[in-house]
Protein backbone atom coordinates (compact mmCIF):
# COMPACT_ATOMS: atom_id res chain seq x y z
CA UNK A 1 0.00 0.00 0.00
CA UNK A 2 1.39 3.29 -0.76
CA UNK A 3 2.14 6.27 1.76
CA UNK A 4 -0.87 8.76 2.29
CA UNK A 5 -0.52 11.80 0.56
CA UNK A 6 0.70 14.28 3.10
CA UNK A 7 -1.34 17.55 2.98
CA UNK A 8 -0.57 19.59 6.21
CA UNK A 9 3.18 20.59 6.64
CA UNK A 10 2.54 22.60 10.14
CA UNK A 11 5.80 22.06 12.28
CA UNK A 12 7.96 21.46 9.64
CA UNK A 13 11.50 23.07 8.37
CA UNK A 14 12.74 24.80 5.59
CA UNK A 15 16.34 24.81 4.89
CA UNK A 16 16.48 27.56 2.15
CA UNK A 17 20.12 27.90 0.17
CA UNK A 18 20.51 30.93 -1.59
CA UNK A 19 22.38 34.24 -1.71
CA UNK A 20 19.36 35.93 -2.87
CA UNK A 21 17.20 37.00 -0.35
CA UNK A 22 14.53 39.12 -2.33
CA UNK A 23 14.13 36.31 -4.98
CA UNK A 24 12.50 33.96 -2.21
CA UNK A 25 11.16 36.80 0.02
CA UNK A 26 7.43 35.29 -0.84
CA UNK A 27 8.96 31.98 -0.14
CA UNK A 28 9.33 32.48 3.77
CA UNK A 29 5.76 34.23 3.91
CA UNK A 30 4.00 31.67 2.66
CA UNK A 31 5.97 29.33 4.70
CA UNK A 32 4.99 30.80 7.71
CA UNK A 33 1.44 30.59 6.78
CA UNK A 34 1.54 27.03 6.48
CA UNK A 35 3.20 26.49 9.73
CA UNK A 36 6.39 25.56 8.27
CA UNK A 37 9.77 27.52 10.25
CA UNK A 38 11.96 28.95 7.94
CA UNK A 39 15.96 29.31 8.20
CA UNK A 40 19.27 30.11 5.62
CA UNK A 41 22.24 28.40 6.15
CA UNK A 42 25.65 30.88 5.86
CA UNK A 43 27.18 30.29 2.39
CA UNK A 44 31.03 30.57 3.00
CA UNK A 45 33.51 30.11 -0.02
CA UNK A 46 30.65 29.16 -1.95
CA UNK A 47 29.48 26.42 0.40
CA UNK A 48 26.36 25.87 2.40
CA UNK A 49 26.97 25.55 6.41
CA UNK A 50 24.81 23.02 6.46
CA UNK A 51 25.30 19.54 8.81
CA UNK A 52 23.55 16.91 6.53
CA UNK A 53 23.90 14.95 9.33
CA UNK A 54 21.47 16.56 11.44
CA UNK A 55 18.69 16.74 8.95
CA UNK A 56 15.38 14.96 9.86
CA UNK A 57 13.69 13.42 6.52
CA UNK A 58 10.31 13.28 8.75
CA UNK A 59 10.08 17.35 9.00
CA UNK A 60 12.77 19.25 7.16
CA UNK A 61 12.82 20.37 3.57
CA UNK A 62 15.85 21.88 1.97
CA UNK A 63 15.14 24.55 -1.19
CA UNK A 64 18.28 25.10 -3.41
CA UNK A 65 19.10 27.81 -5.31
CA UNK A 66 20.17 25.81 -8.79
CA UNK A 67 22.41 29.48 -9.79
CA UNK A 68 24.47 28.27 -6.76
CA UNK A 69 26.80 25.45 -8.57
CA UNK A 70 28.35 23.04 -5.90
CA UNK A 71 27.12 24.37 -3.19
CA UNK A 72 25.46 21.48 -1.01
CA UNK A 73 26.88 17.99 -1.62
CA UNK A 74 24.26 15.89 -0.52
CA UNK A 75 24.32 12.04 -0.97
CA UNK A 76 21.31 10.96 -3.20
CA UNK A 77 20.69 7.29 -3.48
CA UNK A 78 22.05 5.76 -7.03
CA UNK A 79 19.28 3.65 -8.15
CA UNK A 80 15.95 5.56 -6.37
CA UNK A 81 18.51 8.81 -7.11
CA UNK A 82 16.25 9.34 -3.41
CA UNK A 83 17.77 12.03 -1.03
CA UNK A 84 18.45 12.22 2.96
CA UNK A 85 15.10 15.01 2.92
CA UNK A 86 12.73 16.32 0.60
CA UNK A 87 14.55 19.11 -1.85
CA UNK A 88 12.78 21.38 -4.03
CA UNK A 89 14.38 23.10 -6.45
CA UNK A 90 14.71 26.80 -7.04
CA UNK A 91 15.31 28.12 -10.60
CA UNK A 92 16.89 31.21 -12.14
CA UNK A 93 18.59 30.41 -15.41
CA UNK A 94 16.67 27.77 -16.92
CA UNK A 95 19.73 26.14 -17.90
CA UNK A 96 20.13 22.36 -18.93
CA UNK A 97 23.09 21.84 -16.67
CA UNK A 98 21.89 23.22 -13.66
CA UNK A 99 18.47 21.85 -13.75
CA UNK A 100 20.37 18.50 -14.16
CA UNK A 101 22.26 19.48 -11.23
CA UNK A 102 19.21 20.00 -9.20
CA UNK A 103 17.75 16.18 -10.49
CA UNK A 104 21.13 14.88 -9.14
CA UNK A 105 20.59 16.17 -5.83
CA UNK A 106 17.05 14.65 -5.63
CA UNK A 107 14.93 17.28 -6.26
CA UNK A 108 11.22 16.27 -6.80
CA UNK A 109 9.63 19.75 -7.33
CA UNK A 110 10.39 23.05 -8.78
CA UNK A 111 9.94 27.06 -7.76
CA UNK A 112 11.00 29.61 -10.46
CA UNK A 113 12.82 32.96 -9.22
CA UNK A 114 11.65 35.25 -7.81
CA UNK A 115 9.35 33.02 -5.80
CA UNK A 116 5.41 33.71 -6.13
CA UNK A 117 3.09 32.99 -3.06
CA UNK A 118 0.62 31.01 -5.00
CA UNK A 119 3.06 28.52 -6.44
CA UNK A 120 4.48 27.66 -2.53
CA UNK A 121 1.93 25.02 -1.47
CA UNK A 122 1.87 22.75 -5.32
CA UNK A 123 5.95 22.97 -5.20
CA UNK A 124 5.75 21.75 -1.15
CA UNK A 125 2.96 19.21 -1.78
CA UNK A 126 4.47 17.59 -5.02
CA UNK A 127 8.59 17.93 -3.21
CA UNK A 128 7.37 16.31 -0.28
CA UNK A 129 4.93 13.23 -1.37
CA UNK A 130 7.14 12.40 -4.47
CA UNK A 131 10.04 11.95 -1.68
CA UNK A 132 7.56 10.15 0.13
CA UNK A 133 6.34 7.69 -3.06
CA UNK A 134 10.20 7.23 -3.57
CA UNK A 135 11.25 6.38 -0.19
CA UNK A 136 8.38 3.35 -0.18
CA UNK A 137 9.10 2.55 -3.87
CA UNK A 138 12.97 2.34 -2.67
CA UNK A 139 11.41 -0.22 0.45
CA UNK A 140 9.50 -2.07 -1.87
CA UNK A 141 12.35 -2.78 -3.92
CA UNK A 142 14.80 -3.51 -1.40
CA UNK A 143 11.97 -5.96 0.11
CA UNK A 144 11.83 -7.89 -3.10
CA UNK A 145 15.48 -8.23 -3.39
CA UNK A 146 15.97 -9.77 0.20
CA UNK A 147 13.19 -11.94 -0.98
CA UNK A 148 15.33 -13.33 -4.46
CA UNK A 149 18.48 -13.80 -2.24
CA UNK A 150 16.02 -15.28 0.18
CA UNK A 151 14.83 -17.68 -2.37
CA UNK A 152 18.63 -19.54 -2.48
CA UNK A 153 18.48 -20.24 0.70
CA UNK A 154 14.69 -21.59 0.29
CA UNK A 155 16.57 -23.97 -2.43
CA UNK A 156 19.67 -25.05 -0.60
CA UNK A 157 17.46 -25.94 2.25
CA UNK A 158 14.63 -28.32 -0.04
CA UNK A 159 17.82 -29.92 -1.43
CA UNK A 160 19.59 -30.32 2.05
CA UNK A 161 16.48 -32.06 3.80
CA UNK A 162 15.47 -34.08 0.49
CA UNK A 163 19.14 -35.54 0.93
CA UNK A 164 19.57 -36.13 4.85
CA UNK A 165 15.98 -36.86 5.62
CA UNK A 166 14.90 -38.92 2.27
CA UNK A 167 12.14 -37.05 1.28
CA UNK A 168 10.91 -35.46 -2.16
CA UNK A 169 10.68 -31.90 -2.56
CA UNK A 170 7.10 -31.39 -1.82
CA UNK A 171 7.24 -32.72 1.70
CA UNK A 172 10.75 -30.89 2.29
CA UNK A 173 9.18 -27.98 1.23
CA UNK A 174 6.35 -28.47 3.57
CA UNK A 175 8.40 -29.19 6.56
CA UNK A 176 10.12 -25.93 6.59
CA UNK A 177 7.35 -24.41 5.80
CA UNK A 178 5.58 -25.51 8.51
CA UNK A 179 8.42 -25.27 10.85
CA UNK A 180 8.53 -21.27 9.78
CA UNK A 181 5.52 -20.80 10.66
CA UNK A 182 5.69 -22.26 13.85
CA UNK A 183 8.47 -20.02 14.46
CA UNK A 184 6.89 -17.15 13.18
CA UNK A 185 9.68 -16.53 10.73
CA UNK A 186 9.33 -15.84 6.96
CA UNK A 187 10.20 -19.19 5.21
CA UNK A 188 13.19 -17.36 3.56
CA UNK A 189 14.43 -16.04 7.18
CA UNK A 190 13.70 -19.72 8.96
CA UNK A 191 15.92 -21.60 5.77
CA UNK A 192 18.92 -19.27 5.95
CA UNK A 193 18.89 -20.14 9.57
CA UNK A 194 18.56 -23.72 9.04
CA UNK A 195 21.41 -23.90 6.52
CA UNK A 196 23.66 -21.67 9.26
CA UNK A 197 22.11 -24.22 11.83
CA UNK A 198 23.38 -27.50 9.70
CA UNK A 199 26.74 -25.84 8.27
CA UNK A 200 27.64 -25.93 12.52
CA UNK A 201 26.60 -28.89 13.39
CA UNK A 202 28.94 -31.98 13.92
CA UNK A 203 28.72 -34.39 10.76
CA UNK A 204 27.84 -37.97 12.62
CA UNK A 205 25.81 -40.93 11.36
CA UNK A 206 22.44 -40.45 12.42
CA UNK A 207 18.98 -41.59 10.86
CA UNK A 208 16.81 -39.35 8.77
CA UNK A 209 14.66 -38.47 11.86
CA UNK A 210 17.17 -38.42 14.65
CA UNK A 211 18.94 -35.54 12.14
CA UNK A 212 15.63 -33.66 11.07
CA UNK A 213 14.63 -33.44 14.84
CA UNK A 214 18.42 -32.41 16.23
CA UNK A 215 18.59 -30.04 13.69
CA UNK A 216 15.09 -28.39 13.01
CA UNK A 217 13.47 -28.99 16.34
CA UNK A 218 16.11 -28.10 19.20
Amino acid sequence: MAPRLLQNFNGSRALVVTNQAGAVEALEITLAKLGVSVGYPAIVEGRAQLDLTELNPESDIVFIDGDLDGVLAMEVEEVSRQPLVPVIGLVGVEAPSRLKNLINLGATAFLRKPVHGAAVYTALFLGINQFLLRGDLKARLEGMERRRRGRRAVIKAIVDLMHHAGIDDDEAYDRLRRESMRRRQGLEEYCEEYLVRRAEAPERPASARDLYLRVDRK
